[in-house]
């Protein structure tokens, strides 16, 4: 079975390309999403009033043989000239895997060591595995188990990836990057 696979790329773009960057950015991403095998793109903006320059993009693909289609493709091919006068060197691009697809410090490119990658999910995945559940039960109690079970799964999942997650990161940014 093939594995999703998360790229970040980052770019360094020149100030007086900002807006025509962003602006293309956003073209560029909703018309990439009609690709095969293309499953999300999300952008990193820096900082308001931090002065960089250095712009995200996370993309998720449903497998390698997506990705590389992808890349070799006459529309991301025509995006890089697009932007090539935008933007400093060539992207840096790199694939995340498991934990560090949510860790990942924008700034640095670094990681936490695992183990606080780790102990953060856990200490998000407790309270929300609990309380989806207690909230979800009421109302989805009469169906067949199986059925429960995809909902609290869902609802755990869209929580954890939506709510819980970033603001967990966000939190403790400073314990995760010191």
């Amino acid at each position: 079975m093939d594995e999703v696979v998360h790229v970040a790329i980052t770019r360094r773009v020149r100030k007086e390309h900002v807006s025509a960057f962003e602006k293309a950015l956003a073209e560029f991403a909703r018309d990439s999403l009609e690709a095969p095998g293309t499953r999300g793109v999300q952008f990193l903006y820096p900082a308001p009033g931090s002065g960089s320059l250095e712009y995200g993009i996370l993309r998720t693909f449903s497998n390698r043989e997506a990705r590389e289609a992808f890349y070799q493709s006459p529309l991301y091919q025509k995006w890089q000239d697009q932007v090539r006068h935008m933007v400093e060197g060539e992207p840096t691009c790199r694939d995340l895997h498991g934990l560090e697809a949510w860790f990942r410090d924008p700034g640095s490119g670094q990681h936490p060591p695992r183990w606080k990658m780790a102990l953060l999910t856990w200490s998000a995945v407790w309270p929300v595995s609990m309380i989806i559940p207690a909230l979800f039960l009421p109302f989805i109690g009469s169906l067949p188990h199986l059925l429960r079970a995809g909902v609290i799964s869902a609802g755990i999942t869209a929580t954890l990836t939506w709510v819980a997650m970033p603001q967990l990161v966000k939190l403790a940014r400073r314990w995760l990057h010191p």
